[in-house]
């Protein structure tokens, strides 16, 4: 048996958490490799919208086991909440819910830190969630960190203090005006961490190759998107830990021989949240309608996000990096009454055209080249069938397929689980 992969391809949002949730009943195991509370996953059914934060987007079924991996950093007030919110359905976190020691806690001088070292950087802030993931992963790798697994040591208050005192220090090295009661903070921290040790701590990357022996069908998902990778995506203006596929090897424990189908998904058009480059970004009507129709807000943060065309040559570079073997189109819907599709096949970088993602996305150095195609006028909420769809949203699906050379098995026409066509 392997672990398939599902993750996003642009900058987040993508719509990960709805496609996980209709996956499920094909796997025994749920488990999230990376990220934290920053990353908000969307799901919707029976006319009620959940929005998960840390918790893998399986926990709806009871059937499915899921795990919060090594990679994922916890901040136990935030997962506290999320796990208050699950208390008006019928699912046993306490059979259902694993987490794995060797992930890290963010510490409510984190997020302080967080919010410090953004405003310290004036205009050239890079648009933090200020959730303090940046800070628990630079503590992670430098070896500082506060595990799960601490929890269970004699010593873990002694540990919690050394490393909050030392994050006291350095906020206030920042010399930046942060009004804050750490005794408050500290004091919901404590309370949220009894909740935490409720469930069940394990060492995950044993849990998971004793699963693979039995035969058990893992899914591993991811957080944020590829274009948001600390490796590849448009740094600086990225998040803390790699959320590309080699990224699940790391933040399960899994060989890369373990990974079987890779599910990449993507929205019809292409989104950003925050700061960043953004090539096809449009700020005319035609983006307003997309943000409008797409109910473009973040699911965690509640902020607004920026919207454009479909980004090929971006789209390209993480298909490729992430060896993806079926695509998943979502929010084709929203596209809906457009009498033109515009999608962005090269760019004109440095005085060349080219087809590879550079270095830079900066806009004085870049401006997409667009291929047009004509629009559709049909909703689409309501189709449950691949033949059902326009014929120009099958041709704008067939033009994807031959450019990136990989299959679109799914279509999302509509935010609910039953909106899922697959082909």
């Amino acid at each position: 048996m392997r672990v398939d992969l599902l993750l996003g391809l642009q900058w987040g949002d993508e719509g990960k958490g709805k496609i996980v949730d209709v996956l499920t009943g094909n796997y025994d195991i749920i488990a999230r490799f990376q990220g934290g509370p920053n990353a908000g996953h969307t799901l919707e059914f029976d006319g009620i919208k959940h929005v998960l934060h840390t918790i893998p987007s399986g926990i709806f079924h009871p059937t499915a086991t899921n795990l919060v991996g090594n990679g994922v950093v916890i901040d136990p007030v935030i997962f506290r909440r999320e796990l208050e919110k699950l208390e008006d359905f019928p699912i046993d976190v306490r059979k259902n819910l694993l987490i794995s020691r060797k992930a890290h806690l963010i510490l409510p001088t984190h997020r302080l830190l967080d919010a410090a070292s953004e405003a310290s950087k004036g205009k050239a802030k890079i648009g933090s969630t200020l959730k303090g993931i940046g800070p628990t992963y630079m503590d992670k790798t430098g070896r500082n960190g506060l595990r799960v697994g601490d929890l269970e040591l004699p010593d873990w208050k002694e540990r919690y203090r050394a490393l909050a005192d030392k994050h006291e220090k350095m906020i206030h090295f920042y010399d930046v005006d942060i009004q804050y009661n750490l005794k408050e903070l500290e004091a919901e921290f404590l309370e949220a961490l009894e909740n935490l040790r409720q469930l069940k701590f394990i060492d995950s990357e044993a849990y998971l190759h004793q699963a693979l022996a039995d035969g058990k069908k893992i899914l591993a998902e991811g957080a944020q998107g590829s274009l948001l990778d600390i490796d590849f995506g448009t740094y600086p203006f990225v998040t803390s830990s790699n959320t590309t596929a080699a990224g699940a090897c790391t933040g399960l424990g899994i060989a890369p021989g373990s990974i079987g189908e890779v599910f990449g998904i993507f929205k019809a058009y292409t989104t950003r949240v925050g700061s960043g480059p953004f090539p096809t970004e449009l700020f005319d009507e035609d983006g307003a309608t997309m943000g409008r129709v797409g109910r473009e807000f973040g699911a965690t943060t509640g902020r607004p996000r920026r919207c454009g065309w479909l980004d090929l040559v971006a789209l390209k570079y993480a298909v490729k990096v992430n060896g993806v073997t079926q695509l998943m189109m979502m929010k084709a819907d929203v596209l809906s009454g457009f009498d033109t599709i515009k999608v962005c096949t090269a760019y004109h970088y440095k005085g060349e055209k080219i087809t590879h993602l550079p270095y830079t996305l900066e806009a004085e150095h870049l401006t997409p080249i667009y291929t047009e195609m004509k629009g559709w006028k049909e909703d689409l909420t309501g189709m449950t069938a691949e033949d059902q769809l326009p014929t120009a949203l099958q041709q704008y699906i067939a033009f994807l397929e031959r450019e990136l050379d990989t299959p679109v098995r799914i279509v999302s026409v509509g935010p609910d689980r039953v909106q899922t066509i697959q082909r």
